[in-house]
């Protein structure tokens, strides 16, 4: 029976209470449909983005963009374009799972690999079955093998146990219990290729079935692709550390915390962003001056000087209305800038 060997450090246990906040956050959070709407696209669009580079695509963040919103666009090998699209349909595959608790059996996990290859490199990946040779983990930059997985013959029973773990109860925090299956699914490598991103939507499900879905709003993906070196090395401590997964689980917990800390930041601007705008219909602002205070918010404390260069006014006209929204209870003033005489403001 499948047993993970870790340790809860301080370093997890902070994480995780980090993770709880933000969760806590979001879900109190009352946002617009919109926003929310719109923030789970990005979601995806980096998520299905990021997990295929790691895997070798060469799509720019832009190209995934334009493709996914179903935009043309030319000069892109096919599979390339084939291996994006699936992503985001085993995506919104697992998502029918949200709160749902059911088994996690074998016939789900191979059917979330058999949507990921699909019609990639000629369906020579054999969708959906267990690889019948022996493979290598090979380091997407390097090229070098960095792992050689179990023997063929051995990966139906590793698979039949991990299942039967996967699915029997604990108290385990679904954090922990998305890492463990994460590193354990890569370990196995159980089919010819896929594995990778099998494992991170299968991460992805384990959150989801357990209320961590987080408003479907983050992309652990996009943690993993702007440091693989990182990335490959928290895998290879497990194999370098006689399987103990601490290291792994710590440096999977943080890049959560990272992802959720940032999508926090994000809600709380939107968040922001809604009350200026109510704020600013029922004190009748005009268009420039609803952009100004939409400025303020992005750069959280600015200048009469550097209002009147963004937006090319008159300086009287940007003191003017800034005085304005001090009266409103708007902003305030803070400072005198040190370099430059005009005063500075920020939002209250």
């Amino acid at each position: 029976m499948f047993k993970p060997k870790f340790t809860i450090t301080n370093k997890i246990n902070n994480y995780l209470l980090e993770i709880e906040r933000a969760r806590g956050f979001l879900e109190a959070a009352k946002s617009k449909e919109e926003w929310i709407k719109e923030m789970q696209s990005e979601a995806l669009i980096l998520e299905a983005h990021h997990s295929t580079h790691i895997e070798g695509t060469q799509l720019t963040l832009s190209q995934a963009q334009r493709i996914l919103t179903g935009k043309s666009v030319k000069g892109v090998r096919k599979d390339d374009r084939q291996e994006l699209l699936n992503y985001k349909e085993a995506m919104d595959f697992v998502s029918e799972y949200l709160g749902r608790k059911t088994e996690i059996t074998e016939g789900i996990i191979k059917k979330i690999h058999k949507i990921l290859v699909k019609d990639v490199r000629g369906g020579s990946l054999e969708p959906g079955r267990y690889r019948k040779v022996q493979n290598y983990v090979v380091n997407s930059i390097t090229k070098e093998i960095i792992y050689t997985p179990p023997p063929p013959s051995s990966v139906p029973r590793l698979m039949k146990e991990f299942a039967k773990w996967l699915n029997k109860g604990s108290n385990m925090s679904p954090v922990l219990l998305s890492g463990i299956s994460q590193y354990q699914f890569v370990d196995i490598h159980p089919f010819l290729d896929g594995n990778g991103r099998t494992a991170r939507v299968l991460c992805t499900l384990i959150l989801y079935q357990n209320g961590y879905d987080f408003k479907r709003l983050f992309s652990l993906s996009e943690y993993y692709d702007k440091n693989r070196r990182k990335y490959y090395d928290a895998i290879q401590s497990v194999r370098n550390n006689d399987m103990n997964m601490t290291g792994w689980l710590e440096y999977f917990s943080e890049g959560l915390k990272n992802q959720l800390i940032e999508v926090k930041t994000k809600g709380e601007i939107a968040i922001k962003k809604e009350v200026l705008v109510e704020k600013a219909k029922r004190f009748n602002l005009n268009e420039r001056q609803q952009k100004i205070l939409m400025y303020l918010l992005e750069r959280n404390r600015t200048s009469v000087e550097e209002i009147r260069q963004r937006f090319n006014l008159v300086r009287r006209t940007v003191q003017r209305d800034l005085s304005k929204f001090v009266n409103l209870g708007l902003i305030k003033e803070i400072a005198k800038s040190k370099t430059d005489p005009t005063r500075c403001y920020k939002l209250l």
